[in-house]
């Protein structure tokens, strides 16, 4: 039995890019925070396709035209869990802002 690997996360930048690590490659240069913008953009809109695909297999389902519901509880969990991830992500961020302001200079 082969097993296929895991695929990445779309969005997430591979652990060369992560801050204070010598991996040998070249140095990220700083931006603007325009390529947070376009990661978070993805991720919003993947999770938008993601719950797109799992309400069009449950209305498939209801009406009785769904051949196989595996595929649907699949997107339907799918859906679930990328959006209990986006509500991680926005709240570890609200709080990381909430934190900055109290900061005192």
């Amino acid at each position: 039995m082969t097993v296929a690997p895991i695929a990445p996360v779309p969005g997430v930048l591979p652990t060369s890019y992560v801050a204070g690590v010598d991996t040998g490659a070249a140095p990220v240069a700083g931006t603007d925070g325009s390529a947070f913008a376009t990661s978070l953009t993805g991720a919003v809109d993947n999770l938008q396709q993601l719950q797109s695909t799992s309400n069009q297999l449950a209305v498939s389902a209801v009406t009785g035209n769904l051949d196989d519901i595996h595929n649907a509880t699949l997107a339907a969990t799918r859906a679930q869990v990328t959006l209990e991830l986006m509500a991680t992500v926005r709240n570890k961020g609200v709080d990381a802002f909430n934190e900055i302001m109290r900061m005192q200079a």
